[in-house]
């Protein structure tokens, strides 16, 4: 059974930091992109960042939004977000997204976790 469980959500004041994880079970995600998206309330599903791999070298792409502040990693089968500086507009529920040759698009993602809410005070 493939999952992808994400932790590490929480409150935090602006210009805080959070570190979520997403920890992929059940089957490789070595060809897989891997990526987070969040959700506002009464707004749609946004990407945020993406990482995939070939070989050795790795390739992450950015929102604007995030770019500078918040930084994908991963280490063997979990993916890490590091959010620095946070901002009250980063509060939303953030997803791990898992999808072959997936890019920015929700569609494009074959697997979800259950999602982490993160909470951005002023």
């Amino acid at each position: 059974q493939v999952q992808l469980v994400e932790s590490g959500g929480g409150l935090v004041q602006a210009g805080g930091s959070l570190r979520l994880s997403c920890t992929a079970s059940g089957r490789s995600f070595s060809s897989y992109a891997m990526a987070w998206f969040r959700q506002a309330p009464g707004k749609e599903r946004e990407f945020v960042v993406r990482i995939n791999w070939s070989g050795v070298i790795t390739y992450t792409y950015y929102d604007d939004s995030v770019k500078g502040r918040f930084a994908i990693s991963r280490e063997k089968n979990t993916v890490y977000l590091q959010m620095n500086n946070l901002k009250p507009d980063d509060t939303a529920v953030y997803y791990c997204a898992a999808g072959q040759g997936a890019f920015t698009s929700p569609s494009q993602y074959d697997y979800w976790g259950q999602g982490t809410q993160v909470t951005v005070s002023s």
